[in-house]
């Protein structure tokens, strides 16, 4: 499986702080909080990737409205949260669309034509001869 540009972790951590604009030891705050988990290599050195910066940046955006590291945190399961039944419920209009296309392609398939008749009520006595 390949990882994607943004997932692939590349930065040492003096790196992924100067990108996000912190301190390294606010990098190694954030991971001990699990506000991030960043990729480790063999020898144990921490790997960040693009969106580990994108997750720092967002974190100082929280950060700079006044929340603690407990709201941030609060926030950002929430985000994930709701992105995840965002997906959940795009996956369910398209199956529901799905589902309505084929029931009408069903439907026009079932529907026959019928001839229609006329058929004259009231004039049974003069075929049996009464009247």
């Amino acid at each position: 499986m390949s990882e994607t540009r943004s997932a692939r972790a590349v930065y040492v951590i003096s790196v992924a702080a100067e990108l996000a604009g912190m301190h390294p030891q606010t990098l190694r705050i954030y991971e001990r909080r699990g506000l991030v988990q960043p990729a480790r290599t063999q020898g144990g050195n921490r790997r960040y990737s693009d969106d580990d910066i994108d997750l720092l940046r967002r974190i100082s955006e929280l950060a700079d409205q006044g929340m603690n590291l407990e709201g941030i945190k609060r926030v950002m399961e929430l985000e994930q949260e709701n992105a995840e039944l965002r997906r959940q419920l795009e996956t369910a209009r398209h199956q529901a669309a799905t589902a309505i296309a084929e029931a009408e392609r069903r439907q026009r398939r079932d529907l026959v034509p019928l001839r229609q008749a006329v058929a004259v009520f009231g004039e049974h006595r003069r075929l049996f001869g009464r009247d």
